[in-house]
Order: C-alpha cells, then structure tokens, then sequence
C-alpha cells in the first residue's frame, strides 16, 4: 500500500507536498502510460510502484503496462543492456527481427491504451521498438534509459538508436550518458520512497530476527552488498575484497540479490558466486525474492558498511537506501554512483577490490568519522533523492511537452 503524499510532510516539509499539487492541478486528467518489460525485480519496478499511485493522487490518468516476452526475447535485450553498457556483444539480424517480433505482439494488447494516451514513457530498450509501430499515435512520447549508456559498444547503440528518433523527448540519469539524439534530452535522478516498506525505521527486534534467520553475528563487522547477480555489480570483486580485510579484521559479508523476470543472466552469475564463496561460513549468499523488501530493509540496517562495487551503473538505488539509513557507502567509481557517493563525505568511490577493502578497514577503525559521514549521507538522499524531486521533475517535464508543445513552460 503507498502512502498518501501527505504522509511525506514529515520527511520532506509542507511547501514541497504543496507544490506537487499544484503542478498536478494543472496536469489534471491528463492520460499518461508508464510501459517497462517487468513488474517485480529491479529498481525500475520500484519505482514505477510508487510513482503511478502517486500520479494518480494528484488527478493524472496513470496507468502502469508490462511487455511480455519468451527466454529468447530476454536473452536479447540482456545483451542490448550489456552492449550498451560497454560490453562487446554480437546480436544478428534474426536477433533484432524477434525483438521487433515480440514488441509488434505486444503492440496488439498495448495499441488502444497507447494510441489514447497523452505522454507515453517507455522504460529502457525492451519496449523501445513501439513508437515505430504506432502510425496513428496521438500523444508525447518519451524514452527514459535508466542505464549507463555513456560508453557503449557502438554497434548495439547504433542499432538501437534507429528506434528512438520519432521520440519527442529522452531521460537520462546523468549528463554522461546522454546521446546524440535529435529530439531535447533531459536529465532526472532516480529516486527512493522513504516511507516503503525497503526504507521505513525497523524496531531492533526486527533487525534481531533477521540476523538469527540468515545466521549472522552481530558482534562482528558486518559488509552488505544489495543487488541483482550481474556480472556488472562485480560480486566476485566484493569477495576478494571482503578476504582482504579478512585478514586482518575477523568481518562478514552478506551478498543479498534477486533475479527478474527480464535477466535471464541471473542464475549464471549466482553460480559462479557460490562456488567463489564455497566453504567460508562467513559469506552469506542469500538469493531473495523480489518483494524481500523487509529483509533487505533490515539487512542495511544491520550492516556496518554498505558496498556497491559497481563496474557500471545506471544510477544504483542500493546506494541511496545505504545512504538513507546513514551508513557510509562504498561505491564503484562509475556512472549514477559518483552522483550520490562524496568521497570523504557521505562514502568512498573505489576503483579496485585492494581500494575497496582499504576504505572498509579506514572505516571500521574510526568510528568518530564513520558516524560524521552517515549524518551526511542521510541529510544529502534528504535533500536530493528522495521521490518528492522525482516527481515533480517528471510533472514538469509532462507540462512542457503537453502544455508547452516543446516550445516554452509556464509554472
């Protein structure tokens, strides 16, 4: 159940909750469609969880749609998100006629909603090949890439492009990864629901309970990592510099993660986890499911130090709820990470498992700035990443396509 906006006074003031509905009342009644290729996993789905109730409260038609696809049509995109994030891959002429093929089904469930919509936001490449589809469209469309694209192997980035000029608008998580594209570019941070079940104050006996169930000891230092087993997220790095610092410091870490529907690399990745983790009793390898909301809200809350050693990174919502519950975050030194983690601030970026298990050890032995850095790092999500800032810069940015017709805005 989300909370209604004015449950957000608290946490964030009654002038910004105002200002929300002010824009909504100049946006009222307008039909927008929220359309990704998965409804549970990953933080794309988090966040459209909240953003459709909310959008609704303040008097928009919000409706949230889901493309279905077959293993093949998953194992394509996956190798779409890895080529654009860098990462050499070869997709034939076949592959991208299915993922046409798989967007054109689709499209004959979606084509009403769609063609009656006035703002469509396509998440990511899985559905990107619609607005192609759609001769008869009658409203803004806009494609948000929640990924790093600021590198990406050009032939993949090349082939999806050709979808995405008929687009009225792109979103990007930072100015790094924006692309040529010949239609406004703009730039909006993700965002955490504060009040969420992954993010809400736990009682101590809560975080006590999870501890016994996943056998963990809380006299010792604990190190959580949060994620999706992808090879992206580097959990083999985060082993090594876990055995670093194990040898000096008798710490734990806990790698928690999950699979979705969309990543069908998931399993593998695990795999190849477990067997690096086999026989140390003190790594935790816990695949959850996609609504262990609660556990993984408490494991952060355990944990002494939140690692997310990232080797790329659209924007990484781990970091912002490590950094909510004030714990120092280390990071990796790429993409939407380097937005949220200030060195000596609120967490250190690394480069490195050796740079990784150094800033654990400088944390763990100086408490004074550990706690200095934690206030910081809840005050900065407060101040930058929380989903009121969020949503109002999707509201806007709707006024200005919608009311403005992409020419000028009026607040």
């Amino acid at each position: 159940m989300i909370p209604t906006l004015d449950a957000y006074i608290p946490v964030v003031g009654n002038s910004v909750i105002d200002q929300l509905h002010r824009l909504g009342e100049r946006l009222k009644g307008i039909r927008v469609v929220h359309v990704n290729s998965t409804r549970e996993g990953g933080g794309v789905a988090e966040i459209l969880n909240w953003m459709v109730p909310l959008m609704t409260e303040l008097g928009l038609d919000a409706r949230w749609e889901v493309i279905e696809g077959n293993n093949a049509f998953f194992g394509i995109t996956k190798g779409i998100h890895n080529g654009l994030q860098g990462f050499p891959v070869v997709l034939k002429r076949q592959d991208w006629e299915t993922y046409e093929e798989v967007n054109r089904q689709n499209l004959a469930r979606l084509q009403p909603v769609l063609e009656d919509a006035d703002i469509v936001v396509i998440h990511d490449p899985q559905p990107a090949a619609l607005l192609g589809m759609m001769p008869n469209r009658r409203g803004r469309w806009i494609w948000r890439a929640h990924i790093d694209v600021s590198k990406p192997f050009r032939p993949i980035w090349q082939s999806l492009r050709s979808y995405l000029p008929g687009y009225d608008a792109s979103i990007f998580s930072l100015t790094q990864f924006a692309q040529p594209l010949p239609h406004p570019q703009f730039i909006i941070p993700p965002s955490i629901d504060p009040l969420s079940e992954k993010n809400r104050e736990l009682l101590q006996a809560d975080l006590d309970t999870v501890a016994r169930e996943y056998d963990i000891d809380r006299s010792r230092p604990v190190i959580v990592q949060v994620s999706r087993f992808d090879r992206f997220k580097d959990p083999l790095g985060v082993i090594r510099a876990y055995r670093l610092v194990r040898q000096v410091l008798p710490i734990q870490l806990v790698l928690a993660g999950g699979t979705a529907t969309d990543d069908p690399e998931g399993q593998e990745i695990l795999d190849e986890v477990l067997e690096a983790a086999e026989g140390d009793r003190d790594i935790h390898v816990l695949l959850l499911p996609p609504d262990a909301h609660h556990t993984v809200n408490a494991l952060q809350r355990i944990a002494d130090i939140i690692l997310q050693k990232s080797t790329k990174e659209g924007f990484g919502l781990t970091v912002t709820e490590g950094l909510w519950k004030g714990k120092p975050v280390i990071g990796g030194d790429v993409g939407g990470i380097r937005l949220q983690v200030i060195s000596h601030y609120t967490g250190y970026l690394v480069n490195s498992p050796e740079g990784a298990a150094h800033r654990i050890r400088f944390l763990l032995h100086h408490r004074d700035k550990y706690e200095e850095m934690g206030r910081t790092a809840r005050e900065f999500v407060r101040e930058n990443f929380l989903l009121n800032r969020h949503l109002r810069e999707y509201l806007t940015l709707f006024l200005y396509l919608d009311r403005g017709k992409g020419n000028h805005l009026v607040l």
